[in-house]
Formats: structure tokens, sequence, C-alpha cells
């Protein structure tokens, strides 16, 4: 006697397209190993409803989280990201009748999409900068990608020759805590770094220039003079370009404020909203120079050998690259808006 029970929905698949294909129910029931009952009834079911799956409930334990109890576990997680997991399940269990395990919370909220990251770090943004911010957005919500092709940015960053490791882990025996393949070097101060200078536009790269100190406003002057104007004036001839720069102290100061006064017939300085490096394409530049110093092959072993290698590759930032991000600006724009002058994902 064959099996009983109901079969998968590939099973009674198969048995409608056996029937069809001239096959009778005893002979499919001995292949498949189940009884006659069940092949005819399922052939019955497709014969009166057409129907091919099976609506039987899986079988095993019932859910201890139903949906009612995700949702309740939605607001938890909604009203504190930081909880751990133990803190979730003690104030999931208050006041319900059926208490679960931690084990039971994790498994629901990665059923939910929920999964454990470290947050991603954003500035703090007072509420003055995000009115500042919104309005800088509103003004320029309407400038196209071929508007802010006119723009030149710029900004400083400093990059250090040797790197934190970060939460390194390790798998190593109990009296291995020595051993030199388990352990991670650390270099006091972090073996000094180099702090640049650099500007760019959708058109070109512009220089990348070493400061071999803290930038201050006669510094920055020399720059301003050197490499900003004759930059801005081969590639905006017509004085239609704008220069890009943030509100660092040495950039607002009484002397470089009069410089540009004085050459505001050549172009023009654009008037910069606060704390929004997510409005600044050339932070991403900066992230690749980094992720390519990482992924260096040989690494620089002192500040010299790291500027060359800084130098070089900002050199070959290739053209598509950047102009992608200039061609950003209108989103980044658009996401301010969305969020009224706060944190944007760029």
């Amino acid at each position: 006697m064959g099996k009983k029970g109901d079969l998968s929905n590939s099973e009674r698949g198969m048995v409608v397209g056996a029937r069809r294909a001239g096959l009778s129910i005893s002979q499919f029931a001995q292949l498949l190993g189940f009884s006659l009952t069940t092949i005819s009834r399922v052939y019955k079911e497709w014969c009166e409803k057409g129907k091919t799956s099976s609506m039987r409930q899986s079988c095993g334990r019932k859910c201890l989280v139903d949906a009612r109890g995700q949702r309740r576990m939605g607001r938890l997680i909604q009203a504190d990201r930081r909880e751990t997991l133990t803190e979730i399940t003690t104030r999931y269990n208050r006041g319900m009748q059926q208490s679960i395990c931690e084990a039971t919370t994790r498994t629901t909220l990665r059923r939910m999409g929920y999964n454990s990251r470290r947050p991603h770090r954003v500035p703090l943004i007072s509420t003055t900068n995000r009115k500042k911010r919104l309005q800088f957005a509103r003004a320029h919500q309407n400038w196209t990608v071929e508007d802010w092709k006119n723009v030149a940015w710029s900004d400083e960053s400093r990059f250090l020759l040797r790197h934190s490791n970060g939460r390194v882990r390790i798998w190593r025996k109990q009296n291995e805590n020595m051993d030199p393949s388990c352990l991670v070097t650390t270099v006091q101060a972090g073996g000094g770094g180099v702090m640049v200078w650099g500007m760019f536009s959708w058109h070109t790269l512009g220089p990348l220039v070493p400061i071999g100190h803290r930038l201050n406003a006669t510094g920055y002057l020399s720059i301003v003079s050197d490499h900003v104007h004759p930059f801005m004036t081969t590639m905006y001839p017509s004085s239609d370009g704008y220069f890009q720069q943030d509100n660092a102290p040495c950039h607002k100061a009484r002397i470089i404020s009069n410089w540009f006064v004085e050459h505001d017939n050549e172009f023009t300085v654009l008037k910069w909203s606060p704390q929004s490096p997510d409005l600044n394409p050339i932070e991403h530049l900066w992230d690749v120079v980094e992720r390519e110093l990482r992924a260096l092959d040989v690494h620089p072993t002192n500040l010299h050998q790291l500027q060359d290698a800084i130098l070089s590759i900002w050199a070959n930032i290739s053209k598509e690259c950047f102009q992608h991000l200039v061609e950003s600006m209108p989103r980044r724009i658009k996401a301010v808006l969305k969020a009224k002058g706060g944190q944007t994902p760029y």
C-alpha cells in the first residue's frame, strides 16, 4: 500500500501532466509511491477547481512572534536603535503572556530585515546651520548639471602614514596570545601624515598642493593667488566661473576676502553653506585617494614617499570619476531639500 499524505506542488503538477499524457492513476500512484486515494484526490481537485498547488499549512512549531508581535518589536527598535539584544528581549517580554528568548528575538529581527551594523558617521548639524543648508539648497534647486560645470571645487585633506586597523579579530588558541602571527603592531602618533589642498571642476583636475604646516591665512593667500587665480581665468575666460571653498577660518580671513573682492570681475566666490561636506564632491575624491593608498602593493614608509604616492594617485583619477561627481549635484541638492537641511547619504 502506498503512503498517504499530501504531495508537494511539483508532484501535484506531475500528476496532472501524467494524466494528460495518458498515464493511469494507478500507474502514477505506483511510480510515486503514494496511495491510489491520494493521487485520485489530487487529480479530482485539479478537475473540479483547477488547483495544482497545496494550500496545506506548513508543519512545525508555531512562530512565537506573530505579525502583531513583529510590529511591537519594530516599535521598540524605532524607539532606541542602540539597544542590545538582551535589552530588546527584556522590553518585549514585559506585559506579554508568553515570553521569548534572545535567540527568538535575533531570528525575528533578521526575518524583519534588521541587522546589527556600525552606525554611519555624520556631522552634527545645529538648527541654525540646518536652516542655512536648506536656504542654499532652495537657492540652487533649479541649477542644472550645466550650471554646476561652472563651479571649481576645493578643500584640504590629511592622509596618515599609518592607519588604524580598527576592530581587528583573529582566530587563536588560549596560549597563542603573544604569537607573532596573532599580534597587531601600533605606532605612536600614527607616524605622521601629509596635508594637501586640491581643486577640480567638471572640465579637469586642478592642482594638488602639499601643505607642510598648519594652513593659515597667509599660506592660503599664496594658494589662492598662485593656483586658484590661474585655474579660474584659464578654465573660465568669460568670467562665468564660481570658486567653492568651505567656511574654514583661514578662508574667511580679511586678507582673503579683500583679495577676492579685487578679482570679483574674473570669477565669483560661491556662497557656501556651513557643515556641508556632503555637498562638496571633492570629498569623494579624497576617498578615492585613500582607497588607492590602502591598495598599494608597497606602502609608503616615510612622509616623502606618502606625498609622492598621493600626488601620483591624484594625477591618475579618471575624468569619468570626477565628472560623475559633478553630475550628482542636482541629486545632492534634492537630498538636502528632502532632509530639510539635515544629513544626507552623500
